[in-house]
């Protein structure tokens, strides 16, 4: 059952994919940037991060998806360097779970904000993809 306070944490290690000049070629140049983690591969952290934390209380067939997302990335983190990630459920709004999530590296915060999933049942989802996908 999915109630508030729920809690997850993860970690991961910061490989060269995932820093900024990775990312040329999928959303323009940005081989010249920093070489610090990117701050979309730490979003998708945060939210594979709450998935972890509700996908054992869901019902069978159910899943979840992001909604909204409003983190700071406040401080940049090196290749090599270990991260970790809280998210805890702090409200459930019929479909609409609330999450607020944090991630820390070595040297302290990189990032916190809020996070929304909305509660799916994959087979009625994965219809409606099917069908818009037909329709074009």
């Amino acid at each position: 059952m999915l109630t508030a306070g729920l809690k997850a944490e993860a970690r991961m290690t910061v490989t060269a994919d995932m820093l900024v000049p990775g990312v040329t070629g999928v959303f323009g140049d940005f081989s010249a940037m920093p070489p610090v983690l990117a701050t979309m591969y730490l979003v998708g952290f945060l939210e594979e991060t709450a998935i972890k934390c509700v996908l054992p209380h869901q019902e069978a067939g159910q899943h979840s998806l992001g909604t909204d997302i409003s983190v700071t990335h406040i401080a940049p983190t090196p290749e090599g360097m270990e991260i970790r990630a809280e998210a805890e459920l702090v409200a459930v709004e019929g479909r609409s779970l609330r999450f607020h999530v944090r991630a820390w590296d070595a040297a302290g915060l990189i990032s916190e904000g809020t996070h929304r999933r909305a509660t799916i049942d994959v087979a009625r989802f994965n219809a409606k993809v099917a069908a818009k996908s037909a329709a074009t």
